[in-house]
């Protein structure tokens, strides 16, 4: 979960860290430093430039889309009624890619049923979760169209209300479609690769997902997903399942057609490698098997099935059945429901026609609770960087909020690594929210939780931090 303080472990790494503030963010390298851009934010979660100091921030909890000029907010242009109860709200932003020759400005919120800011959970509808146009005039947002509405409400038989896994991070691709992603949002039906539904017994007879339907995918039950959609909401004929969906035909069918990857659980960071195109997208674990993913068309990432590479399944087993809650937050498909092979969970997979089955291209064995994600397009901050990939935490439990650096490999494939113990992409770490062997990774601490990271017009590195409610810039000395 998207963490509102910082608690937990902190494990000391050794080096020279450089901070131009005392007592706020450093990074490890010392021709890096870090200064604080903005203060006074509430509950940040994305950003978006406009120009040379000239930003949009959205906050989480109010609703709000602030203006930020030279650091301080300048005005208010939009104030949302929306639904914060956990990890609901105001989550993602994307600048139309020909802003602001088209002055489109898309967000992903959750409505709150009351006209009013909300912290209860069953103040929204079911299609609660929004992704919604917005016109910039230069002073204010108005209203232009709705995208698509999903779902939000998660009340299950045996279990209280709940509001988590909405995902929420948006990103215009090198191709100028919209990418949304969407957790799970605690469904158990065939996008999360339950081909029955939540029974252990499959095949077999289909179990309804819950009391609104499912386990087939139709808009009340499309969750764990990442949709590709053109800038008007419309649906582009090259996505990957746009011809098994039109065989499908009605709502499933229309609903498949959207769908670019599916059987993620839930994530907070997602980026387009600028050099590439490649969508890059973190993942977060239960208890195990944090993520990074390079998203493919028509990928099935494996949720609920498998976590981190397939290979490892014995050992996520392992870790969810005998550490912390052990239901992996949803008691219709208990841990004890995995597979004990990897042979028998891709079998079990929900497959698409033409889908496929991809590992991550790098894992961690116990989660590290990953957040915000982005790649510098610059040379600012040093040759060595440019084109890299960072990551921040969505908690403060390691390093007071680590931020970590991926260099890739030349095709921009796969993640490069120079600790040999990274060999097979998986650290090896000893507990939930523990380093060891991404020492190598760590380049700043204390960054709280991070949700998101982007290039500025100066070539910098922005973070930033929800806990913190700043935005952070990391430049060279």
């Amino acid at each position: 979960m998207l963490a509102l303080a910082a608690t937990g472990l902190s494990v000391t790494v050794t080096g020279g860290p450089a901070n131009a503030e005392p007592g706020g963010p450093t990074m490890l390298d010392p021709k890096l430093a870090v200064r604080t851009a903005v203060t006074g934010l509430v509950s940040p979660t994305g950003m978006a430039f406009l120009g040379d100091d000239d930003m949009f921030v959205i906050e989480k909890t109010t609703g709000r889309v602030q203006r930020v000029v030279d650091g301080v907010v300048a005005g208010t242009p939009l104030d949302l009624a929306v639904n914060a109860a956990s990890e609901r709200g105001l989550l993602g932003i994307a600048l139309h890619p020909r802003f602001p020759a088209n002055p489109g400005v898309y967000l992903y919120w959750t409505e709150s049923t009351t006209g009013a800011d909300s912290n209860v959970v069953t103040e929204t509808p079911q299609l609660g979760n929004r992704v919604d146009r917005f016109v910039w005039n230069g002073s204010t947002l108005t209203f232009d169209r709705n995208l698509i509405r999903i779902r939000a409400v998660q009340e299950d038989a045996g279990q209280p209300a709940r509001g988590n896994h909405n995902g929420g991070v948006l990103s215009f691709g090198r191709d100028r479609k919209l990418y949304v992603f969407t957790g799970d949002l605690g469904r158990r039906g065939r996008l999360q690769n339950l081909t029955c539904g939540p029974t252990a017994t499959c095949p077999g007879p289909t179990v309804p997902d819950d009391q609104f339907g499912g386990p087939a995918p139709d808009r009340a039950h499309l969750s764990g997903v990442v949709l590709r959609l053109n800038d008007d909401g419309s649906t582009p004929i090259s996505n990957p399942f746009f011809r098994a969906g039109a065989k499908m035909g009605g709502e499933v069918g229309a609903t498949v057609q959207k769908i670019f990857s599916y059987g993620h659980r839930n994530g907070f960071g997602m980026a387009v490698d600028p050099d590439t195109g490649n969508v890059w997208m973190q993942e977060n674990g239960d208890d195990s098997f944090s993520e990074l993913n390079r998203l493919e068309p028509g990928m099935n990432g494996g949720w609920i099935q498998i976590a981190g590479p397939v290979g490892r399944v014995d050992q996520f087993k392992e870790i969810e059945t005998t550490f912390g809650g052990q239901n992996l937050q949803q008691l219709r498909w208990p841990p004890t429901n995995i597979a004990e092979s990897p042979w028998t969970a891709l079998r079990r997979l929900f497959m698409l026609p033409g889908a496929h089955y991809s590992d991550p291209e790098f894992s961690w064995k116990w989660e590290v609770a990953p957040g915000g994600l982005g790649f510098l397009d610059s040379r600012r901050l040093g040759p060595q960087y440019e084109g890299d990939l960072f990551m921040g935490a969505a908690t403060g439990a390691l390093n007071g909020g680590y931020l970590f650096r991926f260099n890739l490999t030349g095709n921009g494939r796969q993640v490069a690594v120079s600790d040999p113990r990274l060999k097979d992409r998986v650290a090896d770490n000893l507990a939930k929210h523990e380093i060891t062997e991404s020492e190598s990774l760590l380049v700043g601490r204390d960054f709280g939780a991070v949700t998101d990271i982007e290039t500025d017009p100066d070539g910098n590195l922005a973070v930033l931090s929800l806990t913190n409610g700043a935005v952070y810039t990391i430049h060279r000395r």
